[in-house]
C-alpha cells in the first residue's frame, strides 16, 4: 500500500459519521446492507448518507452493487486488512518495542 492511499483513507475515516458508517457496515459482514436499512440504522438523512458513503466508495473502503432496486453496501474486507497492515507492517522496525507489563502474581 502506498502512503498516499493509506492517507486518503485514514482521512476519509477521521470523519465521525464516516467512521459509524464504516464500522456499521464492517459489523454488517459480507451480506453487507442496504443503503435503507443503513439510513435507518444511523438515522441519518439520505442526502448526508450518499455523501459519506461516496467518500468510503472513493477511498476503496466500501462497494456498492445494485440487486433490482437495492443498493447494497459493503466494507471492502481486503482494503480494511491492507490499511491495519500498512499500520503495524514496520512496529519497532527502528527501535525495540515496549516491553509488555508484568502481570502481579494473584
Amino acid at each position: 500500500m502506498k502512503l498516499e492511499e493509506a492517507a486518503a483513507q485514514l482521512e476519509a475515516l477521521g470523519n465521525p459519521t464516516r467512521l459509524q458508517v464504516y464500522r456499521t457496515l464492517v459489523r454488517a459482514g459480507e451480506d453487507g446492507m442496504p443503503v435503507g436499512r443503513l439510513q435507518e440504522v444511523l438515522g441519518i438523512a439520505a442526502s448526508t448518507l450518499s455523501h459519506h458513503l461516496r467518500r468510503l466508495i472513493d477511498t476503496g473502503l466500501v462497494t456498492q452493487e445494485r440487486q433490482a432496486t437495492t443498493l447494497i453496501c459493503r466494507a471492502e474486507y481486503p482494503a480494511m486488512l491492507a490499511l491495519l497492515g500498512y499500520l503495524v507492517d514496520e512496529c519497532c522496525a527502528d527501535a525495540a518495542c515496549a516491553p509488555k507489563p508484568k502481570v502481579a502474581a494473584a
